[in-house]
């Protein structure tokens, strides 16, 4: 009996997540958002007027819209956690399940399960986006640049990290949401950390230091993984990035574990 606490938690909190018209909306904004970035992109791109040798990552640049799509899933994360304070809810769903661990595990776990399939949505459609483009632009195998394919193991691997990637950033989206219990605080604090340390990178003008921020931002870090050229160039290997990003994720949860056990719905 006790053993299946745990999935009635999950399966009550995926309940919630699945009938919340939020969720359909974010996720499809998060995909068409990440996919179409990557249509833009690599349709704009000319081996014409690409220097020599060209050094260009067809696999990067179609995988990087991630940047701007991600903000979907962000919302997404944030709302699944603070809109049961704003409703008032959460002292239902403590009624129901007194155990918070259970709550939060449950939350966690239908969270992870949405941002690792949205990651694997946007992964497959953003390579077949540059699959379908880069060619006609002058990127085919003659020039060094072989269609993008799973079955090339560094594209592989970047596929596979994207996947990683956007799942670890919805665990640190819904972690800063448990720690503020509060929307707005929760989304300005997520966003400032995944694209305040890039602008601050800007205005820094000692390289050293602008080395070290690229290195430990969770946003930068964690999309080295999509990087399969010219990776001396990088500021971080693409699994280490992964783990920076991934310390953040399990510092935002466990930091609102923390506080939702001593703190909420006295």
């Amino acid at each position: 009996m006790t053993a299946r606490r745990p999935l009635r938690a999950l399966r009550a909190e995926w309940t919630k997540l699945r009938t919340l018209p939020s969720t359909g909306w974010l996720t499809l904004l998060t995909i068409a958002g990440t996919v179409g970035v990557a249509f833009a992109v690599t349709g704009s791109l000319d081996y014409a007027h690409c220097d020599s040798p060209c050094t260009l990552d067809p696999t990067k640049l179609s995988l990087g819209g991630l940047r701007l799509g991600q903000v979907g899933i962000v919302v997404l994360a944030v709302l699944t956690v603070t809109a049961e304070y704003s409703t008032r809810t959460i002292q239902p769903t403590l009624v129901a399940v007194p155990r918070r661990l259970l709550v939060v595990l449950g939350k966690l776990g239908a969270l992870a399960v949405v941002g690792v399939a949205t990651g694997a949505l946007v992964a497959v459609g953003s390579l077949a986006a540059g699959r379908a483009t880069l060619p006609g632009n002058g990127f085919t195998a003659a020039h060094g640049f072989p269609a993008l394919s799973l079955a090339d193991d560094l594209t592989r691997r970047a596929a596979i990290g994207t996947v990683l990637y956007t799942g670890l950033v919805t665990l640190l989206a819904a972690g800063l949401g448990l720690l503020l219990r509060d929307t707005a605080g929760a989304l300005t604090a997520g966003l400032a950390l995944l694209y305040g340390s890039p602008v601050v990178a800007m205005f820094v003008t000692d390289p050293t230091w602008q080395h070290r921020i690229h290195r430990f931002a969770p946003m930068d870090a964690g999309l080295t993984i999509q990087s399969t050229r010219n990776l001396a160039a990088e500021h971080i290997g693409p699994w280490a990035g992964l783990g920076v990003l991934s310390l953040y994720a399990v510092a935002a949860v466990v930091s609102g574990l923390i506080v939702f056990q001593r703190r909420d719905a006295r």
